[in-house]
């Protein structure tokens, strides 16, 4: 059994997903960096207790050994597990009381203040809570902040709550497309698109050009998804949302099969996240945290075919995200590592373990069916048609096949 740290055994996965000797990513961290540095020996020596877990990489060394191998600090050195979200008994007003005081017109700070609980716990609930509860909530909290704007209101509480019914408009465009429907899915983000413009608010509008964005990439238009990438770039700022906008390129130039444009991609997207602060809340689907840029290279590195890379962020992103019980905290990010893993095993020849990682991706009960069937259907060239007449590829491609039924009829599931 490998006792050693999680990030011990990622210093050394990382290096042997490239190839490299001890030597050579010694040379590359050294590479990475204008800043004197000890000589190679004590270098060498370094890097290996690093690998043996026998010393932990310092504030220097934590965020060099990251760039040298395209990633960032927070994601290879975790600082605390994952939880899910804040604790409701934390707000000040209880949603009853916040309902009430809405219906009287009692629109003070306490009460903006409770709204700004409630939306964040709602953001917070996006990986986990199922789709159709989320929608009903989700859309029952915007109609009642869409009834606040009209109660005598200062510019400040105005900006305020249009603020808050923006996010909870990304949040419901958010689900209607993770449950296959489309029209009312861009009906939704052209609303918080408004709303973040009326309030002036460029988180608001960049979240809404990334929506655009992903709705592109799930129909294969990869052009339009650069296009509404960088008009979110443009509004985004050195916001968190202009990581997953360059995440969003990196993985349309994958598709377009453009190696080059995706490392610029990932790196830029990198260079911004490493510059932010951690998150208070890492549940919160409009804060990128630092777990989510393994989930970024996994993708892209899978459709450039390094399976080496991929496959270690794949197992990367489901240990991340796994509780010590088993739990899963992001089902919709593990479906996608699943997926990963599949595609890589029918790469290597082994049709069983793929299509057995692609059925169990079709399990979760939380899931984005556009994003899962697009993933899916690269499984299925992977796979290969020479395959289709065996018992179980035939009794995953059924399942795959009610999934896209249901994802056209615009079911939520």
């Amino acid at each position: 059994m490998d006792d050693r740290p999680a990030w011990a055994r990622r210093i050394r996965a990382e290096r042997l997903a490239r190839g490299w000797t001890q030597d050579d990513a010694v040379h590359a961290l050294a590479a990475h960096t204008t800043e004197p540095l000890p000589d190679f020996t004590s270098l060498k020596r370094s890097w290996q207790r690093w690998e043996s877990g026998e010393t932990h990489p310092d504030h220097f060394y934590a965020p060099l050994i990251a760039q040298t191998f395209g990633n960032v600090t927070a994601a290879m050195f975790p600082l605390a597990p994952r939880g899910h979200g804040r604790d409701k008994a934390a707000a000040e007003l209880d949603t009853l009381e916040i309902i009430t005081r809405l219906r009287a017109s009692t629109i003070d700070d306490a009460t903006i203040d409770g709204l700004h609980i409630t939306v964040d716990q709602l953001c917070s609930d996006y990986p986990h809570l199922p789709a159709g509860q989320l929608l009903v909530e989700g859309r029952q909290w915007l109609a009642r902040l869409t009834t606040v704007l009209d109660h005598r209101l200062t510019l400040k509480q105005h900006r305020d709550v249009l603020s808050l019914a923006g996010w909870l408009a990304l949040l419901v465009g958010c689900v209607e497309a993770d449950a296959g429907d489309e029209r009312a899915a861009e009906a939704t983000r052209q609303a918080a698109l408004s709303m973040g413009l009326e309030a002036d608010n460029g988180g608001i509008q960049a979240w809404a050009h990334e929506m655009a964005a992903w709705f592109a990439l799930t129909r294969g238009d990869y052009r339009s998804v650069i296009a509404a990438s960088d008009r979110g770039l443009a509004v985004a700022g050195g916001l968190g949302v202009a990581v997953q906008l360059y995440a969003q390129k990196a993985k349309a130039w994958a598709r377009v099969g453009d190696r080059r444009q995706v490392e610029v991609a990932l790196d830029q997207g990198r260079k911004v996240l490493e510059s932010l602060p951690v998150p208070d809340n890492l549940d919160n689907h409009f804060n990128i945290d630092p777990l989510k840029y393994d989930f970024y290279s996994m993708d892209a590195y899978r459709i450039l075919g390094e399976n080496e890379r991929a496959e270690l962020y794949a197992g990367e992103v489901i240990r991340a995200h796994t509780s010590a019980d088993g739990e899963e905290l992001a089902p919709m990010r593990i479906s996608e590592a699943r997926l990963t893993l599949g595609v890589i095993a029918a790469r290597r020849g082994d049709v069983e373990q793929a299509v057995g990682y692609g059925r169990r991706s079709l399990q979760a009960q939380r899931r984005s069916v556009p994003h899962l069937i697009m993933s899916s259907r690269e499984l299925v060239r992977a796979v290969g048609g020479q395959h289709a007449d065996q018992p179980e590829v035939r009794a995953y491609l059924d399942e795959l096949r009610d999934l896209t039924s249901s994802h056209t009829t615009g079911q939520l599931v």
